[in-house]
């Protein structure tokens, strides 16, 4: 690869043609979940996750500015994620809807470190937030994972807007 030339603008890509590039990256879909000073869980669905080291263990998520609870984010010591099984499409669905109590209904439990974590899930991590930064419009947050919990099964899987299954 060369670099020769790299300085030379380029035509910005709109936000549209952007989203439908990424949106051809398969995903697995996972609820990102903490609790306030109250003690009140809050969650939401989340694709953008990657691991990020094996020593120490470390994870990220991304999280729009835009969403109602981010600063029960930027505050929370600890963050939960589960990753969804196949068969929680609805689950998914639920933690993107905005507004309203995303945990009443939900089969949910405290981990040790006290996050929400989604009952049968495909796996399940606490994380004890690491890093914090901001990048255009998103914050990332990289978690130390603590705890792991892991089952089999076959994951949720989203692509180009669409839950997909595997083999699809």
């Amino acid at each position: 690869m060369s670099s020769e030339g790299a300085e030379r603008r380029v035509a910005a890509v709109s936000s549209e043609k952007f989203r439908l590039a990424c949106g051809r990256f398969a995903t697995g879909v996972a609820i990102a979940a903490v609790r306030d000073d109250a003690g009140v869980p809050h969650g939401l669905t989340v694709s953008s996750f990657t691991s990020v080291s094996l020593d120490p263990p470390l994870v990220l998520i991304c999280l729009g500015h835009a969403i109602t609870n981010i600063e029960e984010f930027r505050r929370s010591r600890y963050f939960g994620l589960s990753f969804l099984r196949q068969d929680q499409r609805n689950v998914s669905e639920h933690f993107a809807r905005k507004g309203g109590d995303k945990f009443d209904g939900m089969d949910w439990y405290a981990g040790g470190s006290g996050v929400p974590l989604i009952a049968n899930a495909l796996a399940a991590m606490e994380c004890l937030a690491y890093q914090r930064f901001t990048s255009g419009d998103h914050d990332i947050l990289v978690g130390e994972v603590v705890h792991v919990e892991v089952a089999d099964g076959t994951p949720l899987i989203y692509y180009a807007s669409n839950y997909r299954k595997l083999g699809e």
